[in-house]
């Protein structure tokens, strides 16, 4: 989790005056089936590293316990099951709108959360869908282009994750040998 995330996170809370934010890092996300580079028990541990300290965030991690594709759907019953009586949002990268017909019971997702969504650098919001049911919330947050595959290419390039990422995620990167070639 790289200062860009951290950072549409705060804005999520702070502009819909959430109670609480849980990041769910995804085992397998189904539209990025490349994009997981290491083990689960490490992005849990530099997740936690990283935000440890905030009482604002929690960290959950039922979708790298659960294992497999990580659908949206599935972590929404959950939480829901969990917070019965509260109002649920799922925060998203505005890029992801164009996407969200195709994410698996759509439909009943709609009807379990509302949406959150970030412009991201680069990628300019386009509409959503026609999706019944779908409510969605802009958030107007401090964009920084950052990417999780350029802070990947990064590492294994022996450059500086300063300033991308808090110290504590970059310790435990170094300690582990993360992201390096093994060749």
């Amino acid at each position: 989790m790289h200062f860009g995330h951290l950072l549409a996170a705060q804005d999520a809370f702070e502009q819909h005056g959430l109670d609480r934010l849980i990041i769910v890092p995804a085992a397998q996300a189904p539209l990025k089936p490349t994009e997981v580079q290491s083990p689960s028990g490490d992005r849990l541990a530099m997740l936690r590293a990283a935000t440890e300290w905030d009482t604002r965030f929690e960290v959950s991690d039922f979708e790298l316990r659960k294992g497999g594709v990580s659908y949206t759907i599935d972590s929404a019953r959950h939480f829901r099951a969990l917070y019965p009586k509260d109002d649920l949002y799922w925060v998203i990268g505005g890029d992801q709108l164009p996407q969200l017909h195709l994410w698996k019971d759509v439909a009943e997702l709609a009807k379990l959360v509302e949406f959150i969504f970030l412009e991201r650098p680069g990628y300019p919001v386009k509409a959503a869908q026609n999706i019944p049911g779908l409510r969605l919330h802009r958030c107007d947050g401090h964009l920084l282009a950052i990417s999780s595959t350029e802070l990947r290419e990064r590492t294994r390039r022996s450059l500086s994750l300063d300033y991308f990422i808090p110290h504590k995620a970059i310790v435990y990167i170094r300690e582990k040998g993360l992201y390096r070639d093994t060749k």
